[in-house]
């Protein structure tokens, strides 16, 4: 492969929860026209409530029933199969030719990514919903048994667990000292990611599901307050906060000076990053829970089907009937949208 295609292909890859660690949420030269149909559709056997990722020109995808899905990005063609020994509704993520996610059997499964054959397994007290996120050689994740988990990628061996004060359902995200996460107590964390210690915590009016992004200073990250916060990353003091008219499920995606999420209220809101101020907000569904996606001047979002609209004025550009409501996140890679559905279909759309 030339180093050309090489880094085509790094482009094309999305190989954790909205594309990489940084939430960015994809953003790149994305479609913003409609897509004409699906190229394939691939059938689980199970509803499908994580989002899938993208590798190599593999998409991987968990479904309900506990499997863990190999399939050919090109030809929706199945590449292997894992079968997990309880329910998941943990996207995975990729860390080297790991393929890393979470079960309801309390286990975190480490697969290769080659073979389907499992590598290593971690055992916790409880289901484990949330993404975990490899950096500098840790895997890190939250249980709903309180706890948060650092452990060595390459042999699954624990170096700490830390206990906050509720169930963890939020993905973590890893910068490079810190950690940030929400919790089932209605705080959010910042801990440190060496020892796992509490560096601070603040305190939001109910428990929090949606995952944190980060912009420079700034951690961003809904509740099911109704309020979406803005805190400063070193001591967690509340920067600014916006009301929504419903609890925030959604995790944010960031893309230059605006941060965009979904409420249960309906509504997509695209906020200023640095001042919360609303740059516009529209009604695309009953219910939003799933992140949005940036793209190349297109915001993409799952409620009820599967919506464009466009990034500077919150105008829907395109509405495909596929995807239905779910915590599912599209995959845009080239050409081609990756949709996971609530009734267990994967789609390729072009």
């Amino acid at each position: 492969m030339t180093m050309e295609a090489a880094k085509s292909d790094a482009a094309r890859d999305w190989p954790t929860l909205l594309k990489d660690n940084a939430r960015r949420g994809g953003q790149g030269q994305y479609p913003a026209r409609s897509p004409e149909g699906a190229v394939w559709q691939f059938r689980t056997g199970s509803s499908v409530r994580s989002a899938p990722i993208l590798d190599h020109g593999i998409l991987y995808v968990t479904s309900v029933n506990g499997a863990l899905h190999a399939i050919d990005g090109v030809t929706g063609s199945s590449k292997w199969k894992f079968q997990a020994a309880g329910q998941v509704h943990s996207t995975p993520s990729i860390s080297e030719d790991r393929i890393l996610f979470g079960c309801d059997d309390g286990k975190v499964y480490a697969v290769n990514r080659h073979s389907g054959a499992k590598l290593w397994e971690i055992t916790t007290g409880a289901e484990v919903w949330a993404s975990p996120v490899a950096r500098n050689g840790l895997v890190f994740f939250g249980s709903a048994d309180l706890r948060i988990y650092a452990a060595e990628a390459g042999s699954g061996r624990t170096r700490w667990t830390q206990e906050l004060g509720g169930k963890i359902y939020s993905t973590i995200y890893a910068a490079e000292r810190q950690l940030y996460v929400g919790c089932g107590d209605g705080k959010v964390y910042g801990l440190d990611a060496s020892s796992g210690k509490v560096l601070w915590s603040t305190p939001t009016g109910n428990g929090i599901d949606s995952s944190p992004a980060l912009a420079g200073d700034l951690a961003l990250i809904g509740s099911e307050d109704f309020w979406f916060y803005a805190m400063n990353t070193s001591t967690g003091e509340v920067r600014w906060k916006y009301e929504t008219g419903l609890g925030i499920a959604s995790s944010p995606a960031v893309s230059g000076d605006m941060t965009v999420f979904g409420s249960k209220d309906g509504f997509l809101y695209a906020l200023e990053t640095q001042t919360g101020r609303l740059r516009w907000k529209t009604v695309v569904g009953e219910v939003v829970t799933a992140p949005p996606v940036i793209g190349d001047g297109v915001v993409c979002i799952q409620a009820g089907g599967t919506f464009a609209l466009e990034s500077a004025t919150g105008k829907v550009v395109w509405r495909a009937g596929l995807g239905g409501t779910s915590q599912s996140v599209p995959v845009l890679s080239g050409d081609t949208i990756y949709l996971a559905s609530l009734s267990g279909e994967v789609y390729a759309l072009r």
